[in-house]
């Protein structure tokens, strides 16, 4: 199956603060972007834009330092939690023969969990990354408990009638 790795949100004025667990997140997005590319899968980066902290092309809305882009990487930009609604997002999939789709990024209860489910229902096979997406703790749940539950609950849902599978980072394959 053709897969694209789609990396949400992963920008600087949302990691600042840096939700608990975010060094290790990078680094597994960062490797997963080095085998899909290996693979020649596409990489594709997804940029929430809102007024204020996250104006487009300001230092907030930029993807992290961390990340490790490389050119003919893909960028997406959104203004929901839906990485698919009024973006390129399902054009640039369709166009490279994408059938599925490896999710990870931030954040896990918001523009993860929305953009598992639009990718289910918009027909492509999930994967999400297990361990490579991360939240900020909130009240009622600590980051690692939302991961936790989402990997869990997501997973479970079979009415799009493709699957959903939530794998640790390094058990995720593009080729073979």
């Amino acid at each position: 199956m053709n897969l694209a790795l789609v990396v949400i949100d992963v920008q600087r004025g949302l990691f600042e603060p840096s939700p608990p667990d975010a060094d290790a997140v990078i680094e597994r997005i960062n490797a997963l972007a080095d085998k899909a590319r290996e693979a020649a899968a596409p990489v594709v980066f997804v940029q929430h834009e809102r007024a204020g902290d996250l104006e487009a092309e300001s230092s907030g809305w930029a993807l992290h330092p961390a990340l490790r882009v490389v050119e003919g990487d893909h960028r997406i930009r959104k203004t929901t939690p839906d990485s698919f609604l009024r973006t390129g997002l399902d054009e640039v999939l369709s166009f490279c023969g994408v059938e599925g789709v490896v999710l990870c990024g931030y954040a896990t209860e918001f523009c993860v969990d929305t953009t598992t489910r639009s990718a289910a229902a918009h027909g492509y096979h999930v994967v999400l990354a297990a361990d490579a997406h991360t939240t900020h703790d909130k009240a009622h749940a600590d980051a690692a408990q939302i991961r936790a539950h989402h990997n869990a609950t997501l997973p479970a849902i079979r009415s799009f009638g493709v699957g959903i599978r939530a794998l640790p980072a390094d058990g995720i394959a593009f080729a073979g």
